[in-house]
Order: C-alpha cells, then sequence, then structure tokens
C-alpha cells in the first residue's frame, strides 16, 4: 500500500536537491521498507530491471557512485577499467553514510553530501520510467532514466556482470 504524499515523504537533503534542481517528482512513501530492489519492485508493481540500484564503491581509495538495474550486478573489474582505477571495492556503510549522507538501502541517484564520480549503467536507458531511492528505505520516485543520469551527474557505462 503507498501513502500519498509529496516531496516532504523524501529524506530532507534529497527533498532539498529537488527543491534546488527544480523538480516535482512524486515521492511514493510504503510503510514498509524498501531497502532491496526486489522489495522495491514488488512494492511499486514494475520489473526488477526498473529499480535504479544506487551503489557506492571506493576507486583507489575515493568513493564513486554505480547507477545499476535491480536486476543485474556490478563488475567491479569493468569499474576499474572504466575509471581507470588501480582497485576497487564495495564501499563500507560508514564511507557511504559519510559520501552520500545517506544509509545503504535509501541511496538516492542525487542530491548527495558531497560531489562524487558517477558510472550509470547503459541498461538503465532500456526503460521509459525507472524507480530509485528517494534517501530512506520507505521512499522511491519514478523518473525518465536519461533524466536521472542527467541529474546524477552520470557518465553512461557497461558496468553489469555479463551473464555467464
Amino acid at each position: 500500500m503507498t501513502i500519498p504524499d509529496s516531496t516532504t515523504a523524501a529524506h530532507p537533503l534529497f527533498a532539498q536537491a529537488l527543491r534546488e534542481l527544480g523538480l516535482d517528482v512524486e515521492v511514493r512513501r510504503f510503510p514498509d521498507a524498501t531497502r532491496t530492489a526486489a522489495e522495491a519492485a514488488a512494492a511499486i508493481g514494475c520489473e526488477l530491471s526498473q529499480i535504479v540500484k544506487s551503489l557506492v564503491f571506493e576507486a583507489d581509495g575515493e568513493p564513486v557512485l554505480v547507477l545499476m538495474d535491480g536486476a543485474s550486478r556490478v563488475d567491479t573489474e569493468r569499474v576499474r577499467a572504466e575509471l581507470g582505477a588501480e582497485a576497487v571495492r564495495r564501499a563500507d556503510a560508514g564511507t557511504v553514510r559519510q559520501a552520500t549522507g545517506y544509509a545503504i538501502g535509501g541511496v538516492p541517484p542525487f542530491g548527495h553530501r558531497t560531489k562524487t564520480r558517477v558510472l550509470a549503467d547503459r541498461g538503465l536507458l532500456a526503460h521509459d520510467t525507472v524507480w530509485a531511492a528517494a534517501g530512506t528505505p520507505h521512499t522511491v520516485f519514478p523518473m525518465e532514466p536519461a533524466t536521472l543520469i542527467r541529474h546524477a551527474g552520470g557518465t553512461p557505462a557497461d558496468v553489469r556482470e555479463r551473464s555467464a
């Protein structure tokens, strides 16, 4: 069940980013957490691949945000090659919160505390609409993928794991 709400449902930091960008998006709040892509897709009633995961990695010690569809996994070797980094690893919860201002499970694709490099997997562009976290594990918002990537300052890249 969705609780109708406006951007006031979003995390205050994300709501501020929406205002600064002049964006009027529908933020949906759910009574149960949508921390995982599968939980979000079930709550929204969309395909798993329409969920945007905002994942933070460390490339040579610097935070990097990777936007990936909910049905796919990030290939860290492809991220490393794309960035020209020596090493890439998943960031820990403290690094995620410090870099973005949000906890894992609610990280939106933009509106972060600090500016980081953003890679967006090209697979997101296969959809008319995608859904991303609005700063909390209970909130999501829809957006056209190219617009979302632009607001995130993302560079389209092929960083998903290839199927065997």
